[in-house]
């Protein structure tokens, strides 16, 4: 009895330890996104280092981004088209590729590839400025890291991430309408004839506003994992590692509430 009470004992104290740990993780995550928020609104600011980020974020995720929007939509044209093929409802290819890219596809793949590349990216670069001491020479000189290097990255986040999910909604209805055409056999104007009488304006509003919301988790946890960062360099190979995990965790998770939420104020017509 007394070992398994031991037993039993340790691993009761590793899994309070494990909550406990959570726990604090959520709360410091939180003050540090309250933190960054408020300095958006506040002085002083730094324009340099946010057109330096918006250029890292977009203009280099725009590539990947645009490949992944060409791709899906293709994708979705062509099975799509076999499961209405079933009904004889492959004239409603357009619908259902255009429906599917701007209100789910494209917010939530955007954001996971740019997770991916920028995110890894956040904390590998805030790590290794904590590891070298780097954040603690900006406190000596007297500057807030929380302005200098959080407020540019999620500013960055906030307006490049729905832009980019713009490109790829546009590209990935542009993928539907080639396969439509060259595979499916359906008349180009009847393609894009289908796709502006399914676009809508709840649509379009759905759209935009979940990216506004992924590009805010995926820097702020990059930034958050970055700046947590302890153990030398291969502390810095675990934040990255981990700031791609929880990101693209909370972008999946929070994806459904916020559909859940958006789908009771734009409901599909």
């Amino acid at each position: 009895m007394s070992k398994w009470r031991i037993i039993l004992g340790g691993l009761g104290r590793r899994v309070a330890q494990a909550v406990k740990g959570s726990v604090l993780a959520v709360q410091d995550y939180s003050l540090l996104s309250f933190a960054g928020v408020r300095a958006i609104f506040t002085r002083p600011r730094y324009p340099n280092e946010i057109l330096a980020q918006m250029d890292s974020l977009g203009v280099g995720s725009l590539a990947i981004v645009v490949m992944t929007g060409m791709f899906t939509g293709m994708v979705l044209a062509l099975q799509s088209s076999a499961t209405l093929d079933v009904f004889g409802a492959r004239a409603y290819v357009g619908r259902l590729v255009c429906v599917s890219m701007v209100r789910e596809l494209g917010p939530v793949l955007t954001a996971l590839m740019v997770t991916g590349r920028v995110g890894s990216g956040m904390a590998a670069e805030l790590g290794s400025m904590v590891v070298t001491q780097q954040i603690d020479a900006l406190r000596v000189l007297g500057t807030d890291p929380v302005r200098k290097l959080v407020v540019p990255r999620v500013t960055a986040g906030l307006m490049m991430v729905p832009i980019l999910t713009i490109i790829s909604d546009t590209v990935g209805i542009f993928g539907g309408a080639l396969i439509s055409v060259f595979n499916l056999k359906l008349s180009w104007e009847f393609y894009w004839r289908s796709v502006g009488a399914a676009l809508g304006i709840n649509d379009i509003a759905m759209g935009l506003i979940k990216p506004v919301f992924f590009g805010f988790i995926l820097s702020s946890v990059g930034c958050y994992m970055g700046l947590t960062t302890s153990g030398g360099t291969q502390g810095v190979g675990i934040s990255t590692t981990r700031s791609v995990v929880v990101g693209s965790v909370l972008i999946l998770s929070s994806d459904f509430f916020m559909t859940k939420i958006l789908l009771l104020l734009f409901p599909v017509t």
